[in-house]
């Protein structure tokens, strides 16, 4: 080896050398991650839960908040001679429940706290605590279940639970351990990312009896949690209190939107539960009733229940029409009741006049010449084909309203609804030949149309705005939800905007002089319009939309009571009792209350022996 060679392999050394000490150095008065390591026989790390954010209705009403609850942990291998009759004694509980839980945890992790006993109150634990010497391995945590100022809104709000073990292992984020609790359904589970916080942690001294000597390298190690962050819901709890109070003791759906900006202002879902039912210690026995409850109050009828739209459809084929060209205001059709049937009024009208007396036989006309345009054979020749394409463009326009899809709402589980297409008839028929007179009953909202009680509040939105509307949400924005631009995006029909004041002025003909009049307010031009679903072998559901004031609106409305009948008695005095509370609060006057708190519609339909009113 020369001497060049021997040079550079004595400088290699040296440097090899130097980077050893220099490590070696930073480990000892630097890192102390490796000193914290050597100790980790007497040194605890705890995980500190963060505080989960507050929710807030839209006037800073608080709705939620935590409440403190603790639970009996124990890390397996650091139990040692565990008199198990004085445990049980202790915590008053049988000693095969014990053996099963440390058999769970020791199958789960020897080294990872498990919970024994959890959601425990304070009360409950004081008289215990003093007790956790006798019994190595074991240790409280500090927890907090949900706290609710009010009875109402569980569907929306939602619940929160223990996390599972399936849950757990996709939890790829990690923020999770097993006895965590996040959000299950409602906005819990859809801000779950945002109320949760930031988890926090705690290094503690610890003896050889188990008790806490302070912290580790004077807390130096340690890490505060971050709460989560609080929400401000669009929600009006004093709406929402009334609007479910109206729905007591029926099955249905109340819907409440600010047209202005597709905030909601009241979400309803009859029957519901008070969402103090699914808080702490009693959550697995009550979930279990409430899912067995054969009128499913778990279930968000707002979002999820589908029903036909009945009558109130018969709004979009009059505004097809006029952005068709097919008609005009002044256009007139005879009530033929050899087309379909339909109940009493005046037999030749015009579209006002058709759309105040929800006359069937007008829109079937109206719906034919959209599907067909008999007048100039535009779509095809072949009438079976003609069809098909003069539905391939009512679908579009019915789409374009929001309709045969979900709209985005910031609440899990929204159903789409059906606006059925030329695909679904083919299929339906087995690809046979179908026309016009195999479809016509959804000229009047009947048939296979199937909507979602949020989409119809979404068109009376709609129409208030005068052929524009903003996806429905829940959510104020705040430093991190400010970003959901979807909500703040205008989304604007194909329909002119002049077609809509002629439809606007008839829907306030439906209260003032038609089917709609119980949702009449003295001082304010409700518009509305009523639709009464039919069921082949039970009464028919009960719906109406409505919004006011007409020329500046401030709330739109869509309300469905199942099994109640005409959409002119419960859904559209629900309606208006809704408007006038919110519009006139402490001066509203309330006159149909009673009526709808008795809840007797079908004995009211017998007991005024009239037919049918749309």
């Amino acid at each position: 080896m020369n001497n060049y060679n021997l040079f550079f392999l004595k400088c290699f050394i040296i440097l090899i050398g130097i980077i050893l000490i220099g490590r070696i150095t930073h480990i000892q008065l630097i890192d102390s991650s490796y000193s914290l390591a050597a100790n980790n026989n007497i040194v605890k790390k705890n995980i500190v839960d963060a505080y989960r954010g507050l929710i807030y209705d839209r006037n800073k009403k608080l709705l939620v908040y935590n409440e403190p609850i603790f639970n009996i942990m124990v890390i397996p291998k650091e139990v040692t001679a565990l008199d198990t009759n004085n445990f049980c004694t202790t915590f008053r509980i049988p000693k095969e429940y014990l053996i099963a839980r440390l058999k769970e945890a020791s199958d789960y992790s020897s080294f990872k706290p498990s919970i024994v006993l959890s959601l425990i109150e304070q009360d409950t634990l004081a008289y215990t605590q003093e007790k956790f010497y006798n019994f190595p391995g074991f240790f409280i945590e500090a927890k907090t279940k949900r706290g609710y100022v009010y009875e109402n809104l569980s569907n929306v709000l939602g619940y929160i639970g223990k996390i599972g073990k399936r849950q757990l292992q996709k939890d790829t984020s990690h923020y999770y351990e097993l006895g965590d609790f996040l959000g299950i359904s409602g906005l819990e589970q859809q801000y779950e990312s945002i109320l949760r916080g930031k988890k926090g942690l705690q290094y503690k001294i610890v003896d050889v009896h188990g008790e806490e000597n302070g912290s580790f390298n004077e807390g130096e190690h340690d890490e505060s949690p971050v709460p989560g962050e609080d929400i401000i819901t669009t929600i009006d709890i004093d709406l929402q209190n009334y609007a479910e109070k109206l729905m007591k003791n029926k099955i249905g759906s109340v819907v409440a939107i600010e047209p202005s900006t597709g905030e909601i202002l009241a979400m309803v879902s009859a029957p519901s539960y008070s969402p103090k039912t699914l808080s702490g210690k009693s959550f697995s026995d009550n979930y279990q009733i409430l899912s067995q409850d054969t009128l499913y109050p778990l279930f968000n009828r707002a979002l999820m229940a589908m029903y036909r739209p009945g009558s109130v459809f018969k709004i979009l084929q009059a505004l097809i029409g006029l952005q068709e060209g097919l008609i005009t205001p002044q256009t007139t059709f005879y009530c033929n009741q050899t087309l379909i049937g339909c109940h009493s009024h005046i037999k030749t009208l015009d579209l006002t006049g058709a759309i105040t007396n929800s006359c069937n036989p007008y829109f079937f006309q109206v719906f034919k010449k959209i599907i067909t345009d008999d007048d100039n054979n535009a779509y095809s020749k072949n009438r079976y084909e003609q069809t098909k394409i003069g539905l391939e463009n009512w679908v579009r326009y019915a789409k374009n309203f929001g309709f045969g899809s979900s709209l985005g709402i910031d609440l899990p589980n929204e159903k789409r609804g059906m606006i059925p297409n030329s695909a679904f008839y083919d299929k339906a028929y087995n690809n046979r030949e179908w026309k016009f007179s195999n479809i016509f009953s959804i000229a009047i909202g009947e048939g296979e149309n199937l909507v979602v009680p949020l989409q119809m509040a979404n068109f009376a939105a709609t129409i208030a705005n005068k052929g524009y509307f903003y996806l429905p949400h829940l959510i104020k924005p705040t430093q991190k939800t400010h970003t959901l631009e979807k909500y703040h995006t205008k989304h604007t029909t194909f329909v002119d905007s002049t077609h809509f004041r002629t439809v606007i002025e008839a829907m306030r003909l439906v209260v003032a002089k038609g089917t709609g009049f119980r949702a009449n307010i003295i001082g304010l031009d409700v518009c509305g319009k009523t639709g009464t679903i039919q069921n082949k072998d039970s009464p028919s559901h009960s719906n109406f939309i409505a919004f006011a004031p007409k020329n500046t609106p401030q709330i739109a409305v869509s309300v469905y009571v199942e099994n109640a009948g005409e959409g002119a008695r419960a859904a559209a005095s629900i309606s208006g009792l809704i408007i006038e509370k919110y519009l006139k609060k402490e001066k509203a006057k309330l006159f149909l209350e009673n009526y709808v708190l008795k809840g007797q519609f079908l004995d009211d339909n017998k007991s005024n022996n009239k037919k049918r009113i749309d």
